[in-house]
């Protein structure tokens, strides 16, 4: 059976076992997301290029070897980061659009033939820490 795989232009980290990657155009913040993420606990999967695979029912990130361990600081440069590894895609969040519903319906996005949750941006400081939220405990359905 061939495996799929696709390179997407996005950064990932890693969380409480699950995965979350950020989509948006050059200069919306992806690397500055991550990077507040990464001071709360996050693990770096990888920064501009994440390589998914389907792998079963789910699909798995991972970072092209050439840029293992780096992330971008914009206005700083490239810092090193302790790689990660690969994680399964738990969530994407789009810096493209902004969130302005308070409690939005569930939306999903598709990659290889999977569908995953999708969030959008939401304009708060707090952005990195409730998305950290989200991974280690889940999104209620009450």
């Amino acid at each position: 059976m061939t495996q799929q795989s696709e390179t997407v232009h996005a950064t990932a980290v890693a969380f409480a076992g699950k995965g979350l990657m950020i989509v948006g155009p050059s200069g919306s913040g992806k690397s500055r997301l991550a990077l507040q993420m990464m001071a709360h606990g996050a693990a770096l999967i990888a920064d501009d290029r994440v390589i998914l695979t389907r792998e079963g029912n789910e699909v798995v990130m991972q970072c092209p070897p050439t840029i293992a361990g780096l992330i971008e600081a914009r206005g700083i440069g490239v810092l090193n980061a302790q790689p990660y590894g690969e994680a399964p895609l738990a969530w994407v969040v789009d810096l493209a659009k902004t969130e302005t519903k308070r409690s939005p319906d569930p939306r999903n996005v598709s990659y290889l033939g999977c569908n995953v949750p999708l969030l959008w941006r939401v304009d708060t400081p707090h952005f990195a820490v409730m998305l950290l939220h989200l991974l280690a405990h889940g999104r209620s359905t009450r």
